[in-house]
């Protein structure tokens, strides 16, 4: 992988770089280096301590910046991490900000010429050149179109996909080398790290796919007045430029000019957390990087979000799994969330439920001891996970972004309003969904999306009830009930045994035959009604 002049003269570049700010040290101290570690005189931090007086956070953080924007994005990402990382590392990583020089407006110009093809002129009519704002992978502008509507125009840098291409290779190199000879590196698995960020990074590239994710964050709050979301122009939006509405609103960091225009900031705060459960439980869509930069308020209090390009997204068993742990963490229930972490299989099946309680309450319970507006659940949440960690936790890539959210959602409402009380923001949001999900307004909704379907179906059960008779009385008959998911139901729920499936099949059976023959149907409807009753009575009696 380095055999190549570019790879080579890049890497004695980032070496340069590393040993200016006395990595060289660090990695003389590994695990690696134990045996021999006379090597260490060779060092020039050895002789030159100027670099090595800082923490090793705060040196592998500059570190990164020297290096350019993607290392930067992968340190931004890698500080989400909390479940694998030390948390001085951890802590340092997340100071890193998309502080990089813009690319020329000109160059800026050719993208969008190039993309269009079409003069610029052509396009909008007015493009400032000067950018708003620069970041790691693409840049701002202001523009006007003909009409006279604000936009902003967002460009991806040139030749950026190319330099990522290269860093990467170089990442997971090193990732390869450190899972290959450090005990410490394998825990850490960097190479799913890396992996993680290349799918992250490559997917910010596609301006399209950012323009779809604001579109559908648009929709779900259509009309809301806790969050705004531009509107996306997409005729005039390529893979490598994004046209949407220009949104004017105070950044949500600016505590001085929000207290002048009247915020209720006890509001704003609770508004934060209400968004937040709403897109993860409410929408499964939620916004990923919803750091300060890319919250703005609007004159009448409402938030304002920017940047698409990270957006996150949970299976309906990972909503319902994480919903219960939540109720479970308020109302201090250790043995139930001790419980769901096994059966939704994010620690091994055998693990002893009570060992897992013990180990879960002697890290909450001191926490608890605060008042509930000084406890950071966010932080409860990490030191979960790293609890989790010694009973072999598997890493949940799904819920790594769920977090980093929520420790920037958290952050954000207690720098508003110090007093933020999270939990009883949040707890009523959470009994409502679960009572939407297990009661008869789920079961309601379930039949409503069903229905179009079974329609389609009725007419040809006749046909199929008569074949599978048909079969039975010749002695053909073979049922198959082998599957993936069903494989995987078993598993968590091995512990119960088949007459408890049976009944809560043959009384689903029984409920849903109630309904369809209460109802004026179709013949059909009623002998397929009538056919589920017998089935659904004799699945309970045998």
């Amino acid at each position: 992988m380095f055999k190549t002049a570019s790879h080579f003269f890049h890497l004695f570049f980032i070496s340069r770089v590393m040993l200016r700010h006395g990595l060289d040290e660090l990695l003389l101290q590994t695990h690696l280096f134990k045996g021999v570690q006379l090597v260490r005189v060779f060092s020039p931090s050895f002789w030159f301590k100027k670099n090595t007086q800082a923490p090793r956070g705060e040196r592998i953080r500059k570190t990164l910046e020297d290096l350019g924007p993607i290392f930067v994005k992968f340190g931004q990402i890698l500080s989400t991490r909390r479940d694998l990382l030390p948390d001085d590392l951890a802590d340092e990583l997340a100071k890193l900000q998309d502080q990089v020089p813009p690319f020329s407006g000109d160059v800026a110009v050719e993208i969008i010429e190039q993309q269009f093809k079409q003069p610029i002129d052509d396009i909008f009519a007015q493009f400032e050149r000067t950018p708003l704002a620069s970041a790691s992978i693409a840049q701002v502008h202001t523009a006007k179109m003909k009409d006279g509507r604000e936009m902003i125009v967002k460009v991806v840098r040139p030749n950026i996909e190319k330099v990522i291409r290269r860093d990467l290779a170089l990442l997971y190199a090193i990732a390869g080398k450190l899972e290959k000879y450090s005990a410490d590196g394998r825990r850490l698995r960097p190479t799913e790290v890396v992996e993680e960020f290349e799918k992250n990074i490559i997917d910010e590239l596609d301006l399209m796919r950012e323009a779809a994710n604001a579109s559908q964050l648009r929709r779900n709050f259509n009309d809301s007045p806790l969050l705004y979301i531009p509107e996306v122009d997409w005729e005039h939006c390529r893979k490598k430029v994004m046209v949407m509405e220009r949104i004017h609103g105070m950044p949500v960091t600016n505590m001085t000019d929000l207290k002048a225009m009247d915020i209720d900031f006890k509001k704003l705060a609770e508004m934060g957390v209400e968004i937040f459960f709403t897109q993860v439980f409410r929408d499964n869509f939620f916004h990923a990087d919803m750091h300060p930069g890319n919250i703005f308020v609007s004159n009448t209090g409402q938030y304002i979000a920017i940047d698409f390009g990270i957006m996150g997204s949970l299976s309906s068993e990972d909503q319902r799994y994480l919903a219960e742990n939540f109720l479970a963490f308020f109302n201090r229930d250790y043995y139930r969330v001790a419980e769901l972490h096994v059966l939704s299989g994010w620690v091994p099946t055998d693990t002893r439920i009570d060992d897992f309680e013990s180990a879960i309450r002697s890290v909450c319970e001191p926490i608890f001891q605060k008042p509930l507006h000084e406890i950071s659940f966010g932080q409860l949440l990490l030191r979960l996970f790293q609890t989790a960690r010694r009973f072999n936790m598997e890493v949940q890539p799904q819920l790594v972004l769920l977090q980093k959210t929520l420790l920037n959602i958290e952050g954000l409402g207690r720098q508003l309003y110090p007093k933020l009380d999270l939990w009883d923001t949040a707890k009523p949001f959470l009994e409502n969904w679960m009572k939407e999900q297990l009661g008869l307004r789920s079961f309601a909704k379930q039949i409503k999306h069903n229905a179009p379907l079974w329609i389609e179906q009725l007419p040809e059960f006749p046909n199929k009830v008569f074949d599978v008779v048909n079969q039975a009385q010749k002695g053909k008959l073979s049922i198959n009930y082998k599957s993936e998911a069903l494989n995987r139901i078993e598993e968590k729920i091995e512990t119960q045994n088949k007459m408890t499936i049976q009944a809560i099949l043959s009384g689903a059976l029984l409920i849903s035959s109630a309904i369809l023959y209460s109802n004026q149907m179709l013949p059909e409807a009623q002998i397929l009604a009538a056919i589920s009753v017998v089935g659904g009575l004799w699945a309970w009696l045998k």
